[in-house]
């Protein structure tokens, strides 16, 4: 799969000098981020281009934020934007012809929709999750993926604060009591969270601020993680989830999607907590056994619930979350003290306009420099950035299947030019290099490309220039 058109001559190469605009480049939100303390903003940094830069196509889905737009039109690209998701074959038509793709949590871009993105180089996944990407198909084709995996974290912590302290005091059921009409002051299993145990399942970013907020309102916080991880404060970690169950009045999930985690929360479950425990999921929908939950409630197991996720949701905003999408969508409904939201953990103008501006500069900076610090699914691969000191420099960047003897070949074709720097990483079956090479002119990267592109173990090459 080649980033380049067909008509391999230096015009249809797309060649470009610099452009006067410079990209800022901002730290990341997260201080413990790769990109935060591996690499250092050069003041006379030379601005590479794969191809002229208004042949740059982005298709960004569901209402990607208006920060995020900005970096990326600013940088003069073709920006196609659209408010929903679309239904795959109106996605495989859309997507023939771009370079970059932005979407949320609804798009899926299966082995079906990848396959027919023949001129993709990127994904840039406007949200934590990717497991709405074929992660291995793209990488087997030299699509990298981005995510922003710290920029909601806080929203998400507080929203789940905020379910901790309605949950208790049942807030839902009085104020739909109020909305129809009726006063109803109970102090009946209304609870202050101080003094109360939280339990916490995945002590990763949010967890870990959870666990922050949840001490300085009082409470205890234990944790459950399958690796072992420093408590911040006074939390403490538990060897087995079962004994978090047992100990906490208050139990929430924090957990990705992943065979393990399917169903983490089932009958078994329910019955090893404590009675009267309340229950937050704002995870992944698949974590927890929403019938199991119901008969938990209805039982009296558990006191309360807030989700935020399920295993089904609606591709849109609609009249849709009804027992057609979801067959125990009336069941739920119908139970007292349980707080439904449209999985909006991470919906607030904060974190959209962060994870706007963390995955729009990884999606620059991998269209424009080759760099893949941050790429869920490629080998994480940096150079020092060009300088305008160095004019006639080229960036090449060759992605390849990892098998013995590629180097060698490569080495060979590089080994004509004076190549300044070089650096190469694997991750499975994928490995990614990127060498800069000096003194060329259109004529030596066009013959560079070639030669790398006629190599069998290509996968993809780009030259940077």
């Amino acid at each position: 799969m080649a980033a380049f058109p067909r008509d391999i001559d230096a015009q249809s190469l797309g060649l470009s000098t610099s452009p006067t605009a410079s990209f800022p480049s901002q730290a990341s939100s997260h201080p413990g981020s790769a990109l935060a303390n591996r690499t250092i903003p050069l003041a006379n940094t030379k601005h590479l281009k794969p191809f002229a830069t208004e042949d740059i196509k982005v298709l960004l889905l569901e209402n990607v934020n208006q920060t995020g737009r900005e970096i990326l039109t600013q940088q003069g690209y073709q920006v196609e934007f659209l408010k929903s998701s679309l239904p795959e074959d109106e996605l495989i038509e859309k997507i023939r012809d771009v370079h970059v793709i932005g979407i949320r949590s609804k798009t899926k871009l299966t082995a079906r929709v990848l396959k027919e993105a023949r001129n993709l180089i990127v994904v840039g996944c406007f949200c934590i999750g990717t497991n709405q990407v074929d992660l291995q198909y793209a990488a087997e084709h030299g699509i990298a993926v981005f995510n922003s995996p710290f920029s909601n974290s806080r929203s998400v912590a507080e929203l789940v604060i905020g379910e901790i302290i309605a949950l208790a005091r049942q807030l839902g059921d009085r104020s739909n009591e109020m909305h129809n009409g009726t006063w109803n002051k109970v102090s009946n299993k209304c609870w202050e969270i101080r003094g109360k145990t939280l339990g916490i399942i995945g002590y990763g970013h949010i967890g870990a601020q959870l666990s922050v907020l949840a001490e300085a309102m009082g409470m205890s916080v234990l944790y459950y993680d399958v690796v072992n991880l420093m408590a911040l404060g006074t939390a403490c970690q538990v060897p087995k989830l079962e004994t978090l169950l047992s100990k906490s009045d208050f139990i929430t999930c924090h957990v990705p999607e992943l065979p393990e985690t399917q169903n983490m929360i089932g009958k078994l479950q329910f019955e090893q907590m404590k009675n009267g425990s309340y229950l937050i999921n704002a995870s992944r929908g698949s974590v927890v056994d929403i019938p199991a939950l119901i008969e938990a409630m209805r039982s009296g197991k558990v006191a309360g619930a807030a989700l935020d996720v399920y295993p089904n949701e609606p591709a849109g905003n609609g009249d849709y979350f009804n027992a057609d999408l979801n067959t125990w969508g009336t069941d739920i409904r119908n139970l007292k003290n349980i707080i439904l939201t449209p999985h909006i953990g991470g919906s607030t103008e904060e974190a959209q306009r962060a994870i706007g501006v963390e995955v729009a500069e990884a999606l620059v900076r991998y269209v424009n420099m080759g760099t893949t610090l941050g790429a869920v699914n490629l080998p994480e691969v940096a150079l020092r950035s060009l300088t305008m000191d160095e004019p006639n420099h080229a960036r090449v960047i060759y992605i390849h299947r990892n098998i013995p003897g590629v180097l060698r070949k490569v080495n060979e074709i590089l080994g004509d030019h004076n190549v300044d720097k070089q650096m190469t990483d694997s991750r499975g079956d994928v490995a990614y290099l990127m060498a800069d090479i000096s003194s060329v002119d259109n004529a030596t990267i066009k013959d560079l490309y070639e030669r790398l592109e006629s190599l069998s173990s290509r996968i993809m090459t780009r030259v940077l220039y």
